[in-house]
């Protein structure tokens, strides 16, 4: 069995954990979660080269789009809700890491992104929403939250009317979700270091991007 250890893992900040679930944001917003736009669902399966595997899911999205202030097409944001789901094989351990990544005038879908340099929620200094400040051109990738698998290989993210407001935008504007499961048997971030043994898995899975209003 091969052994590994990587040096300088970042971790993800903002991250709340409740029971089995990390609940994030109320956006108070009841009138327009009837208009909410269901997304589809995604799962993603990733093995390694010992038989390991960690299964990914994404149920249950959707999203709505939140009405201009004093009718400024420049200011204006969405809410999220969602559930992110992840299970790895015996003896598997690992962390599952929820982002949204949030494009003005620019074309998310199929994106190929970078999630070391992502905002995250404590960053910002928010608990139940985020003010992004995006100009046209931009692409920014917000860290929501994580968590770790528990003993048994399970970890569950579920987000409930999160908002996400938008400054500066006064183009098109999209979003996505991004689900990304790193693991690995003997799985340990201990003094800033991952290791464990055999294959080092790293699943991301995509949601599907919508347009913002």
């Amino acid at each position: 069995m091969s052994k590994f250890s990587k040096l300088g893992l970042r971790r993800a900040a903002g991250a709340v954990a409740i029971a089995s679930a990390a609940v994030v944001g109320l956006a108070g917003m009841g009138a327009g979660e009837a208009a909410a736009v269901k997304l589809p669902n995604g799962y993603k399966n990733a093995t390694g080269i010992d038989g390991e595997s960690i299964q990914t899911w994404r149920t249950n999205e959707s999203a709505y789009s939140i009405p201009t202030v004093a009718n400024n097409p420049a200011v204006r944001g969405f809410v999220l809700s969602g559930t992110y789901s992840a299970k790895a094989s015996a003896d598997v351990g690992g962390k599952l890491a929820v982002y949204y990544a949030v494009g003005c005038q620019v074309n998310i879908d199929g994106l190929s992104l970078s999630l070391d340099g992502a905002i995250s929620l404590s960053e910002a200094g928010v608990t139940a929403g985020l003010s992004l400040p995006i100009g046209p051109g931009d692409v920014k990738v917000i860290s929501v939250t994580s968590k770790d698998l528990s003993d048994s290989g399970v970890a569950a993210v579920q987000l409930s009317q999160f908002s996400i407001n938008l400054e500066g935008c006064g183009g098109y504007a999209s979003a996505r979700s991004i689900v990304k499961v790193i693991g690995a048997k003997g799985y340990s971030t201990d003094d800033g270091k991952l290791s464990g043994e055999g294959t080092l898995i790293q699943s991301t899975l995509y949601g599907q991007p919508f347009g913002i209003n």
